[in-house]
């Protein structure tokens, strides 16, 4: 990652796993699969592929985890943006339980990537959702409710005189706290699962920017770096980015900045975090943060619905870190970095092919566990499989209304309506 990028000052960057560069794409190959992208997806899809012995390039534009795989807050949310109350009302029983299967089993597909490749990725267990308001806990213990009864998911409600036990700060109306959730360093999952993917015979490609590719069925003509490849199959792992791969489906999200600190080690970190666990709030445009291993305040606030990042990152996420810990205000903050969200109209994650060429983006800031699954799922369908990679590829989506011009703007509108409804 390079070291004069504002967005890039982040504690994952100063604190990453040894991984050796890999090199420029500059050859002419085929290969059964390629992937473009180095994040969480690619990487798993990748590596899933290999497994299944197949012969696959990844090939990633600048280095591994330099998107939101690498930058994002680290904290491992099971299930989606929906509650499992509104895709059981939306979809019915059936399909509900299908998706329920696989979006809250990725927590078991992470862990057990952890575990069985030895990724030193500072894993800890237990995620609290916070309240914002009074309405929102009680919206929040039904939707728990609903998630027990119905699909056997269980969490503790923490009522608002208990949010003590998990957090000295913020002001909460209570929570729902689920242990299988948790929090984790991205970067150095994403450099253990690049490590992993090497050992099982992928060909990762760095600073190899994909330049175009021609024809949906195999072979699939592309370049990247400075050579030319053929591939049976393509797999789509790009996320914000993906629109420079297929114009339509950058229709389909638009990205959010979203922007993170890690303070100095705290004194007092285990009186603020008594239960270590990860922590975000209820509102549209949310707090989130959590400890880091060596007692950091590692906290992510506001939202840019600009790329352009504020000309001081620290000071911008400083303030909303204070409205939760004023007895923080003064503390220093030692990094400071941001990246974007690729958001879906309905922020469900949006997948699907085009004749061989496979696609998952749009995690709608959800993703630290979905993206495993996703492309492992890709994996599956690479081989025929598509019955599990169904259960998502048809889920409903629309791209932003607008067209190129507009969609933007007219998505900023909407999502700043909500976030002034926060502050109203």
């Amino acid at each position: 990652m390079s070291g004069d990028d504002p967005l890039n000052h982040s504690y994952y960057q100063a604190t990453a796993n040894a991984w050796e560069t890999q090199p420029v794409f500059d050859g002419s190959d085929g290969y059964d699969v390629a992937v473009i992208g180095g994040g969480f997806t690619g990487l798993s899809a990748a590596l899933a592929c290999a497994e299944k012995g197949l012969k696959v390039a990844l090939f990633e534009a600048k280095t591994i985890g330099f998107g939101a795989s690498g930058r994002n807050g680290g904290q491992l949310i099971p299930g989606l943006r929906w509650s499992m109350a509104e895709i059981d009302a939306e979809f019915g029983r059936e399909r509900a339980q299908a998706i329920f299967d696989l979006a809250y089993g990725a927590v078991d597909r992470v862990k057990s990537r952890i575990a069985g490749h030895g990724i030193e990725c500072d894993l800890k267990s237990g995620h609290l959702e916070a309240a914002y308001r009074p309405a929102h806990f009680d919206a929040m213990q039904r939707d728990a409710d609903f998630l027990a009864r119905q699909f056997g998911w269980e969490s503790q409600i923490v009522q608002p005189q208990d949010m003590g036990r998990h957090v000295g700060g913020g002001g909460y109306h209570g929570g729902i706290y689920d242990a299988a959730g948790g929090h984790f360093h991205p970067l150095n999952y994403a450099l253990g699962l690049a490590k992993a993917a090497k050992a099982a015979g992928v060909e990762i490609y760095e600073n190899s920017d994909f330049a175009y590719w021609e024809r949906r069925y195999a072979p699939i003509e592309g370049a990247a770096g400075r050579g030319r490849f053929s591939a049976k199959a393509m797999i789509l792992a790009t996320d914000t980015s993906i629109g420079q791969q297929d114009q339509s489906l950058g229709g389909y999200t638009i990205p959010i900045m979203n922007y993170n600190i890690a303070t100095a080690p705290l004194a007092g970190a285990d009186a603020l975090f008594p239960s270590d666990a990860a922590i975000a709030d209820s509102r549209f445009v949310l707090n989130y943060f959590r400890l880091s291993a060596d007692k950091r305040l590692i906290f992510g606030g506001g939202e840019k619905y600009v790329q352009t990042p504020p000309a001081d990152i620290a000071g911008f996420v400083r303030r909303h870190m204070a409205e939760v810990f004023p007895s923080l205000a003064n503390t220093p903050t030692d990094y400071a970095w941001g990246g974007a969200v690729g958001v879906t109209m309905n922020r469900l994650p949006h997948m699907g092919r085009k004749g061989n060429v496979f696609f998952a983006h749009g995690f709608s800031g959800h993703g630290a566990l979905i993206t495993t699954l996703a492309g492992e799922l890709m994996a599956e369908a690479v081989t025929g499989t598509m019955e599990r990679f169904d259960v998502f590829a048809g889920l409903p989506h629309r791209p932003f209304p607008g067209g190129k011009w507009l969609a933007r703007p007219l998505a900023t509108l909407g999502l700043l309506w909500y976030a002034l409804r926060d502050r109203l």
